[in-house]
């Protein structure tokens, strides 16, 4: 089993989240690439490792001389999809490289451009599945996916509207607090009822934002952290999960379409750390929709199975609540740049410079990151 505390994220760099942005992907991957490695007090030539994402397109080759990088002493790919690769499996790798010796201080860029043609979901489109089964009878976009699980999860545990809006009005209220965030402007329960219905139950307002943006992250080794500009953020704790279904038939085959990997990946991720989700302090949980940020709230142990709206409902997770969630927006708010700007967001938080929206006394945060089959638990903390 892998060890806590041997590796931090030393630097964090993020472009704008637009709405329509006029880069490319390479670009704002280069941009807050270099955003994040002098936040780590470094320069491009002190980067001597990569992980990057295989949705993103671009290899380390592109981004090492979009940066005019130093010497590649290793590199590798993040296979997993969404938040998984971008908050769980990439860290792994990174952690596996610097313990071996292949690399002092690793790079982790990712960028996304949801409104090029054919937008988020034209991979998806490409799965044979999908293409054959699924599309021709109109069940296809992630929405209707979603919506689907929405509707069982209350069928199930039950949900009132004014419980599913809690989950969006409250990251709402965290991103009025965040300069950064993509939607600011206020959201009560009637402005959540003017927002367009898209796949019932889901509105606009349940689903996350389009948004062209990059992230990054330096990982380098825990000891070697102290001597760099910020407060040491650790890795305490990872945990993966996967199942072995396909993307492709992710959404119609599986027997329950909301059973996410995440309790083995929490289980695991709390394994390593040595704690529980009664420690934590605060959590970023990856919300592309109401109904997976609920989901993935009562995977992590922030409450009970089948009690994730009313927590949500309760005011717990808001601004002020006893166990905040998404505290700059999360995807849903703030931008979605997959699970990039959730742990980012974590790092900050646990660094206390985050002013308004500053968790008080923040030192253990949880980062949940989906990738429909997979699913990734990181426990960050403040050494």
């Amino acid at each position: 089993m892998m060890k806590g505390n041997r590796v931090a994220i030393t630097g964090v760099g993020e472009t704008p989240f637009l709405r329509k942005g006029e880069e490319g992907v390479l670009k704002m991957m280069a941009r807050a690439s270099l955003s994040a490695i002098a936040d780590a007090g470094l320069k491009p030539s002190d980067i001597d490792g990569y992980i990057c994402n295989r949705y993103a397109g671009h290899g380390s080759d592109e981004v090492a001389h979009a940066i005019s990088a130093g010497e590649k002493r290793f590199c590798a790919i993040a296979d997993s999809a969404g938040g998984t690769a971008t908050t769980g499996q990439a860290l792994q790798m990174a952690q596996m490289a610097i313990e071996a010796g292949l690399a002092r201080h690793v790079l982790v860029p990712y960028a996304i451009r949801s409104t090029k043609p054919g937008g988020v979901y034209g991979v998806h489109a490409r799965e044979p599945q999908k293409a054959g089964i699924e599309m021709p009878v109109g069940f296809f976009g992630q929405p209707t996916y979603f919506a689907s699980m929405a509707n069982r999860y209350a069928h199930e545990y039950g949900m009132t509207e004014e419980e599913q809006a809690a989950v969006p009005m409250t990251y709402r209220a965290w991103a009025a607090l965040t300069p950064s965030a993509q939607r600011r402007e206020p959201m009560d329960l009637d402005a959540y009822r003017r927002s367009p219905m898209i796949a019932t139950p889901l509105r606009a307002a349940d689903c996350c934002l389009t948004t062209d943006g990059g992230g990054a992250y330096v990982v380098s080794a825990a000891e070697e952290a102290r001597d760099m500009p910020h407060p040491v953020v650790s890795v305490r704790g990872m945990g993966l999960g996967f199942t072995n279904w396909p993307q492709g038939v992710l959404f119609t085959q599986t027997p329950c379409t909301f059973a996410f990997p995440g309790e083995a990946s929490a289980r695991r991720a709390y394994e390593m750390a040595g704690c529980d989700a009664k420690d934590l302090d605060l959590a970023q949980v990856y919300d592309g929709f109401t109904i997976s940020a609920l989901v993935q709230t009562e995977m992590l142990g922030l409450c009970g199975k089948g009690e994730a709206s009313r927590f949500y409902a309760a005011g717990h997770a808001r601004p002020g609540g006893r166990m905040p969630v998404n505290t700059s927006g999360g995807h849903m708010s703030g931008g979605y740049v997959p699970g990039m700007n959730l742990i980012i967001e974590a790092v900050r938080q646990l660094r206390g410079q985050e002013g308004e929206r500053q968790v008080a006394d923040a030192r253990l945060c949880a980062v949940a990151g989906l990738g429909g089959n997979s699913h990734s638990t990181t426990i960050l903390a403040r050494d």
